[in-house]
């Protein structure tokens, strides 16, 4: 197994890339990591660090994507750049996965002008997983598409039950549809169609959803369009990031709060990870020809270690491309445009 791996992409890139890869090769056995850059800058970062040199091989890259370059015109222009490089590998079947920490914009615009759309596949999607009261949702889609049509979102409630029956080893995901309100005849006019092919589709569709019924693990697939996905995530995160300051402002408050902050922290521990975004790390770009991992822009050394290990490998061992293919491969679609500038 081999992943490859954007070194030059993130804010705190190479270090934290180099550092994360290293770490997870210590952790688990079974894989080997390309990481593409500036073999130069990437040599030297390696030459501090101990590892084991069978499993890393460097692949060079002269230029850089940065976050502030256009998506589509830095993957047309840039075609040494570290990101452009590794989409090349992964069509060309050198590795079993590609991971990058990079604009997200170049990723997604990447992924598919590069790597290419599966067949059947109108609007390809980037899921973000999310805590619940039970365990884990799916969110999807998550950015990538800001504006879907109806068959978007049951592709998406496809792609998702897919996702969450490897990864979470579900039976039959349970599939709602984030709308404003639960009742079946709810939303815009897209939402209400989106309702009735959801409807009359293959997953098990649970109806309409609203925001709090995702939090309280009402459903294990929230299907929506970029737009809403990305403020329901980042409102999330940010929610999550709230109430773990203000749990250690009240366990910071006096000595008797910190005495009860140690009778608790092993448990408290467990539950701080669930919120971590660390340890959610990781979002696949479904529906294209490869598996492209998308990890944060500000990740760091756990953030990449977390994407390798819990995300990345997993979704190779359990072959996630080759089932979505598998399951579209017969299904006609009218291709819209792509919305990647």
């Amino acid at each position: 197994m081999n992943i490859i791996v954007d070194a030059m992409g993130g804010d705190n890139a190479p270090d934290a890339v180099i550092d994360g890869c290293i770490e997870a090769l210590d952790r688990q056995d079974g894989f080997k990591i390309t990481l593409v850059g500036m073999q130069e800058i990437i040599e030297e970062k390696l030459g501090k660090r101990d590892y084991n040199r069978d499993r890393i091989e460097i692949v060079n890259a002269a230029e850089v994507i940065t976050g502030s370059d256009t998506p589509t015109k830095a993957i047309r222009s840039k075609k040494d750049s570290s990101m452009v490089v590794g989409l090349k590998l992964l069509k060309e079947k050198k590795g079993d996965a590609f991971l990058s920490a990079g604009n997200t914009g170049a990723l997604m615009a990447g992924a598919l002008l590069i790597v290419g759309r599966m067949k059947g596949i109108d609007r390809p999607t980037m899921p973000a997983l999310v805590p619940t009261k039970k365990d884990m949702c799916l969110i999807i889609d998550a950015g990538m598409n800001t504006v879907c049509r109806p068959v978007n979102y049951v592709q998406f409630g496809i792609m998702g039950s897919i996702y969450m029956k490897l990864l979470f080893n579900l039976e039959n995901p349970k599939v709602g549809l984030l709308n404003v309100g639960s009742e079946d005849a709810k939303g815009n006019d897209t939402l209400k169609q989106a309702f009735g092919s959801l409807s009359s589709s293959a997953v098990n569709f649970a109806g309409n959803i609203e925001g709090n019924d995702i939090p309280g693990g009402d459903v294990d697939v929230a299907v929506c369009d970029g737009y809403v996905g990305n403020v329901a995530l980042k409102l999330y995160e940010g929610a999550g990031d709230l109430f773990l300051r203000e749990l250690k402002k009240i366990f910071t408050k006096n000595l008797l709060t910190k005495i009860c902050y140690l009778l608790i922290k092993p448990f408290f521990k467990d539950f701080k990870n669930k919120f971590d975004a660390d340890e959610l790390s990781g979002a696949p770009v479904l529906g294209i020809n490869g598996l492209v991992i998308k990890s944060h822009g500000s990740s760091k050394a756990k953030t990449i270690r977390t994407a390798i290990l819990k995300r990345t490998i997993p979704l190779i061992k359990y072959g996630i491309v080759e089932e979505i293919n598998q399951q579209f491969k017969n299904m006609e679609v009218k291709p819209s445009e792509d919305d990647i500038d």
